[in-house]
């Protein structure tokens, strides 16, 4: 693990503060907050977990000495270090899909491939996996990586069965909510609760075929 920053990442909005205009005109907006401060901030943290810390073990002080700001730089940014974690894990995520925000299945499958490809990444990045599992054992930090991270992935996958449902592609009698959970759940499973499972290219093709096609034998009537 480095050591702390030799050459502190100067922050401008660590300065003086400008002075208020003249004559009534409106104030000059203070200087902007800096990037590279920011940046180093995200990957000291980063660094740390990396290196075996744990979220209890964090402290501003050490995030702020490793990145080489002072601890004012943290504290303007995020109001401590439960908001800055969560800031990381947003960080480290990988982006979020292009869906067309037009389209039924086809942006079903987009966000049910996604899924599958960000639980590969998971299980090959122990930093991933072990900041996923040290965030389930805070209900704080949980909750607020469900309400900014996850929360909007799954509306963005209702939504798209909703789009699905109204064009015809899937029945229209079935809750939607109801029917998100059979499309996702049988990737969550794999990702989460089945780690050693297999997660094959076509496997988003799979589930959405079968789901289509439905478990029953061809032969028989479905039961109502």
């Amino acid at each position: 693990m480095r050591q702390a920053a030799q050459n502190p990442v100067q922050d401008p909005a660590d300065g003086p503060a400008d002075p208020p205009c003249q004559g009534g005109s409106e104030p000059r907006r203070g200087r902007p907050r800096s990037a590279a401060a920011e940046r180093a901030i995200l990957d000291a943290v980063r660094e740390l977990l990396e290196a075996g810390e744990t979220v209890d073990g964090l402290s501003i002080e050490r995030i702020a000495r490793t990145a080489g700001v002072g601890k004012a730089t943290i504290y303007r940014r995020w109001g401590g270090k439960e908001e800055l974690f969560v800031e990381v894990l947003r960080d480290i995520e990988p982006p979020e899909p292009e869906v067309s925000g037009t389209a039924g299945l086809d942006d079903v499958r987009v966000l049910l491939e996604f899924m599958r490809t960000r639980a590969l990444a998971q299980r090959s990045s122990a930093l991933l996996y072990n900041v996923f599992m040290q965030t389930k054992k805070h209900p704080k930090l949980w909750d607020a990586y469900q309400n900014t991270v996850l929360g909007p992935r799954r509306a963005a996958m209702r939504a798209a069965v909703g789009r699905a449902v109204d064009a015809g592609e899937l029945r229209e009698d079935v809750d939607v909510e109801l029917m998100d959970d059979l499309i996702v759940g049988p990737m969550m499973v794999r990702a989460i609760h089945r780690v050693d499972a297999p997660l094959p290219d076509d496997l988003t093709d799979r589930i959405i075929r079968m789901l289509l096609q439905g478990l029953a034998p061809r032969s028989a009537t479905p039961p109502v």
